[in-house]
This record gives structure tokens, sequence and C-alpha cells, in this order.
């Protein structure tokens, strides 16, 4: 059996695979990573990838750790995973999947499903919640697969969360983690199991409950790396496998928001905040909270859904100087990209922005856009993208506001992740939107990191949660809010971007039915 300290966290993100090595204090020891080829798109808003992909991506990533040289596979005492939400994998009778992965941002939607009828059906009606309903079942990808691939359909054994999967080819069992189950599926969020065979889940999705694998809390034993799967990874074999969360969820953890009143901020592709809350409520019902990578807990979670990946669209629309200079200096363009926050003054001259770029589930609605407002001639393209920085972060701190108004509990503190975080210039705006001070953790892998704390709490390393935080997770640099910033923005939030749906909302019903009518 392994005898060593060192926890290994394997994190399968949207755009890499990475493989982190940690030790008891939280100290990133060793990590490598492949970066991921993007997702293969069918047709325009599908998002698709081969499973076998990924697990080849993460062997290839787990032997180049060893090749550096840093860490010895001996010296592991347990492996977590952690992986993008949402995306699925059908597997038949042997293990193999049955068509490529769908993404968690694939767009594909089925319509014209039968409703949910029944005493469900009338409480939804009651509850003004039919139109939600619809929506989760004509965005459910086991709905599409089931009508478009029967054959599939009929076929498939398993249906599996990309968690799962990989766990899967690495003990060989169908089992996952209850911290991870992030999507279409008949789970029951408040209970943090499948749900009871006469929840409404069942009638909106074709899924058996034979289909689904068995579920672990987090920090329980999933099972043991497998021979063939030492084989081709490099890891032990007997090597215990650790229930850990989606990404969201070990961010949050890494982060060291384990209490309700310390907001994360995720400035990832996907913009998130959340809080970490024992008792189960719902921000917009019927949309429950997320499972936690705690036992027993939630993430209360509002997502802004395309997120920083407006600085990526930016950068591709906008930035092709930073692009060009970036290739000839060797530094990213997102890092020039802070220059323009440099040369623009907080409030961006009245350039606001609304990063309804994509839909969100409740709010706001599916006819919302992207718009931008206050245009003058002294605009330039600096006072563009601070308004694209400023604009996101006023989503997240209406979410945040949101949560705290649900919950009860007020935010005295930010921990903030994801790529943003790496900006000091984000950083800064961020305090000063939210008038609260805001660290960004030790390491910048901080969802690797909440999958070692898993780890570490499972295999004994401590005796519980609070403990193990405590020991392995260290604030990093600070950003204190500026006074004056913080007031400018506070009337910009209040007067005029909490204004804007609700004045726009019309013209996008308006502008949707005349697109759809052409």
């Amino acid at each position: 059996m392994p005898t060593g300290d060192l926890f290994l966290a394997i994190d399968n993100g949207t755009q890499s695979v990475r493989a982190l090595v940690f030790d008891a204090q939280g100290a990133l020891i060793d990590r490598a990573g492949i970066p991921l080829q993007p997702p293969v798109a069918p047709r325009h808003g599908w998002a698709e990838q081969d499973p076998d992909y990924f697990w080849d991506k993460v062997c290839a990533t787990c032997q180049t750790l060893w090749q550096q040289g840093r860490v010895k596979p001996d010296e592991l005492a347990g492996l977590a995973i952690t992986t993008q939400r949402g995306t699925v994998v059908n597997l038949d009778a042997a293990g193999k999947p049955l068509r490529p992965a769908i993404l968690w941002m694939d767009q594909r939607r089925t319509e014209g499903l039968a409703p949910i009828r029944g005493l469900w059906g009338a409480g939804f009606r009651l509850r003004g919640a039919t139109d939600l309903v619809a929506r989760l079942q004509a965005d459910a990808e086991a709905n599409w697969i089931k009508v478009h691939q029967p054959d599939i359909w009929r076929k498939t054994h398993k249906f599996l969360l990309l968690s799962g999967y990989l766990t899967y080819r690495f003990c060989g069992h169908f089992v996952d983690s209850v911290g991870a189950q992030v999507g279409y599926l008949p789970f029951d969020y408040k209970r943090l199991a499948w749900s009871n065979r006469w929840d409404w889940k069942w009638q909106s999705l074709p899924i058996r409950r034979e289909q689904l694998p068995d579920l672990r809390p987090p920090a329980a034993q999933l099972g043991q790396v497998t021979r063939e799967a030492a084989a081709a990874t490099g890891l032990p074999a007997g090597l215990p496998i650790i229930a850990a969360g989606a990404d969201k969820a070990c961010e949050v953890l890494g982060t060291g928001a384990l209490e309700p009143h310390v907001g994360c901020l995720s400035f990832g592709t996907s913009a998130t905040v959340n809080i970490t809350c024992r008792k189960y409520m719902e921000i917009h019902p019927p949309v429950p909270p997320y499972p936690a990578a705690v036992p027993h807990a939630y993430n209360m979670e509002v997502q802004v859904y395309r997120g920083f990946w407006l600085v990526n669209w930016f950068k591709e629309e906008f930035g092709l100087m930073e692009r060009q200079i970036g290739q000839e200096i060797g530094v990213e363009p997102e890092t020039l990209l802070d220059e323009l926050l440099a040369a623009t003054l907080p409030g961006a001259a009245g350039l606001m922005l609304q990063p309804y770029w994509a839909p969100g589930l409740r709010m706001p609605g599916p006819e919302a856009k992207g718009a931008v407002i206050g245009f003058h001639d002294g605009h330039t393209r600096a006072h563009l993208y601070r308004a694209v920085i400023e604009g996101l972060t006023y989503a997240l701190r209406e979410g945040g506001e949101e949560i705290q108004k649900r919950t009860g509990t007020g935010m005295t503190e930010l921990r903030v992740a994801g790529g943003g975080s790496q900006s000091d210039a984000v950083m800064q705006v961020a305090a000063d939107v939210f008038g609260l001070p805001a660290a960004r953790p030790h390491t910048f892998e901080a969802s690797g990191l909440g999958a070692a704390i898993d780890a570490a709490v499972g295999l004994g390393a401590y005796p519980d949660f609070t403990t193990a935080v405590a020991a392995m997770t260290h604030p990093g640099r600070v950003f204190q809010p500026n006074p004056a910033n913080h007031r400018l923005y506070n009337d910009l939030y209040r007067r005029i971007y909490l204004r804007m749906y609700q004045q726009l909302k019309p013209l996008y019903h308006n502008l949707q039915e005349i697109i759809d009518g052409k």
C-alpha cells in the first residue's frame, strides 16, 4: 500500500488537464499540464469531445509529471479528481464510449417534449415555474440523445459525468462523488443523493437508475488505481482514490471559503459568485444550490455564463495589437490588456456593459442579450475593455446580493480565483465594486488544492475540513477597496446597472420575435 504523504489532484478543466501535487501544508510541490484542443462543433452551438481523448491527456499529463523528476509516484498518499461540470458520457455494457461526450457549453436543445404532468405539473404551474422546468427538459443532453439518437440511448449502459468516467478509468468501478453532481440528472440536491422514485426528474428525463453510478460523499474512498490504469499513468497500483467535487466546488474549498461570510468569486470561463452553506436554500426556485466539495454542504452560486470568456472575446475582436506584441516578446496578451485598464479611470468615462452574451437559467431570462450604453466620441477600446471588466463584476455583485438576501448572511471578505484573478488591476476592480477586501489564494491552482484538501481529510491527514482548510489554504495578496472608487461604482451600480435589464427587456423580446420571424 502507498506510504507517501503527498496528494495528487487531477484537474480536467475546459482548456487543459493538470496533474498537481500538494503537501499537507497546501504547498504546490510540482505540476504538469497539457492544453486541450477546442471541442468539436458538428453544428453551430454544439460542443463535443471524444471521452478517450480526455483519458489519454490525463495519462500523458501524469507521465509528464514523473518525467520532470521532482515527485516520485511512491511519494503519493492518494489521488482526487476534479473536472469541468456538466459534461456527459454514454458507455456501453463493455464500458466503451458510444458517442462523443457532450460538453457543458453545448447549446443544443430538444423542443416539443411532453410537459410534467400530475401533481408535480400542477405544483409547477402554481409556482410559476412551468416554463423554467420546460427549459430544463429542453436543455438536458439525455433527452436530446433519446430523441435524435435512439439507438445510442438503447445501448447506453451507463450515463456518467466526466468525473464518473475518469474515476471508472482509474478504478474500474462505476462510482462518483456527490460533490461532482452538477448537470441535468435525476439528482436530489437537497438530500445529496439520487432522487426518490416518485421525483419529477424521472418523468422529465429518460434516465434509469441502473444507468447511473453509485455515489460517495466528498472525502470518502471511491476505489483504488487498477493495474491497467497504473500502467497507463505511472501511478502505483492500489493508490486510494478519494472523492472530491466539481471544479467550481473544489475552487471554493481551495480558496478557503468554508464559511458563509466569505464570498468566493471565480473569474473563469464562466464567472461565478459562491458561498458555502450548510442549509439547503434555493436562490431562484426551483433551481437548486450545488453540492459543495465538503459533505452535507451546498454552494450557493450565481453564474455569469460567459464570464471571463468575454476577455477572450475582446482579445480576439479588438486585441490584435496585444496578440502580436505578446507573440513577439513571449507574454500572454491578457497581461498586456492590463495596460488598457491602467489607461482609463474607474467608471470607463460613463460606458456601461451588461455581460449577457449568453442568457442565464433564471436571471436573466432566455431573451437576454448583451448591451453597452453610454458611448460618446471620447471612448476608445481601452474604455470598452474596462467596461467589460466592470460589467462582469457588477453582475457578480448582483448575484452576491441575491445570495445574501436569500441566506440572511453578509459577506465581509472575498476570495478570488480563476484566470482573471492573476491581474492586479482586475482584483482592484473587484475590491472597489464590492467594497470588500479581496484576496487571491496563495496558489493559482485553487480547484486542485480543493481536491487535495478532500484527499487529505479522506486519508486521515486532518480530522476535519476546518482543520485542513486552516492548514492548507493561505490567502495571498489582499486588495483593499479604494473608498472614492467604491462610491463611484456604487452609484453606477445602483442607479444605472441594476436598471439596465428591466429597461431593455422589452426590446430584447421584440428583437427575438423579429429575428425568429425572418
